[in-house]
């Protein structure tokens, strides 16, 4: 595939956003469509990125002769339908993470993909940041093994809003979007699939009917094992911190960057600035997406690639249910 890659995006919220930035450094890309919930809004965000169809409904994106792909980054809630709406319409299609809130919509989901052979793939932004490019690549060259990963999500969500303070329209949730890039992380990491899972939570916010704080392990096929803390209640600082414990190194990652920690206890950065062509985990996730495309293959982060994740939190989840 040669010609420019004409694009939809749904969702232009602080997410979105963050997607249109990355793709104004991708060539052969063009975003022609925008949709999300509130029209004026919508309307400003194409504006400054120069995107000449806005519209409050997909299907109304879909419909589009010239639409190739589609990037979605709507409510967690609508994820898997709106993926499979994609993949009917013909239309190529990146979904945030999750990639459903259930089990059965990521079985769905796969089973389409599979079915047209488009490129459908999640956002399981992880496996593109450059701080964890680094271990993956240290990994492969046989370099450094994982023990034990130590995760801590940590978010502010009393009140109902995005990362901007706006206000949402949708409840976010710790197993099903947080925890999962972990799950996937800990699993791709270790080349090896979770063999034991166990979960806990604390009590159900009253306004929002959701767990506030959660604590998940687990453990590899090949013997490593995950701890992760995740919190809706945390004053800061904000967003998620891996600590890679392993047999030659310890890492610790916060989001495109990388230390390693010495003996000594200090923090030593890592210079990851040459691990891939871009230091945005976003806009290299972008350019898989694109490349996949492009070159008509199966994309890393591929809808039947994290599949196994969801599996797991579908068990956690039931776990969760049965200990109330």
């Amino acid at each position: 595939m040669t010609k420019t890659i004409k694009v939809a995006l749904a969702g232009a919220g602080a997410f979105g956003i963050k997607h249109l930035d990355g793709i104004k450094n991708i060539d052969g890309v063009e975003v022609v469509s925008l949709i999300s919930r509130d029209l004026d809004k919508t309307k400003e965000v194409a504006a400054k990125y120069g995107i000449g169809h806005v519209t409050t409904e997909l299907s109304d994106s879909l419909a589009l002769k010239e639409l190739d792909a589609v990037i979605l980054c709507t409510p967690t809630q609508m994820h898997a339908e709106q993926t499979l709406a994609c993949l009917k319409a013909g239309k190529h299609v990146q979904v945030e993470i999750p990639l459903a809130d259930s089990l059965a919509g990521a079985q769905a989901v796969v089973d389409e993909q599979k079915r047209t052979g488009l490129v459908a793939m999640c956002g399981h932004t992880r496996r593109f940041n450059p701080s964890h490019q680094f271990v993956h690549n240290e990994i492969t060259a046989s370099r450094f093994n994982i023990q034990q990963m130590d995760v801590q999500t940590y978010f502010f969500r009393r009140t109902n809003t995005n990362a901007l303070g706006q206000a949402r329209s949708w409840t976010d949730h710790l197993l099903w979007h947080h925890a999962a890039h972990t799950v996937d992380l800990f699993a791709y990491q270790c080349g090896s699939a979770v063999v034991q899972a166990n979960a806990i939570q604390g009590p159900i916010h009253p306004a929002l009917g959701i767990a506030m704080d959660m604590s998940i392990q687990l453990k590899a096929a090949n013997g490593a094992i995950c701890t992760l803390s995740l919190s809706f209640n945390n004053d800061g600082p904000l967003g998620t911190f891996f600590r890679y414990i392993g047999d030659t190194a310890t890492y610790i990652a916060r989001y495109d960057d990388l230390w390693q920690s010495t003996k000594e206890g200090k923090e030593e950065k890592i210079d990851v600035s040459t691990v891939a062509v871009s230091m945005n985990g976003i806009e290299l996730q972008d350019r898989e997406f694109f490349a996949a495309i492009q070159e008509g293959r199966e994309p890393n982060s591929s809808v039947a690639q994290v599949f196994a994740c969801y599996e797991v939190l579908h068990k956690l989840e039931q776990q969760l249910n049965a200990n109330g």
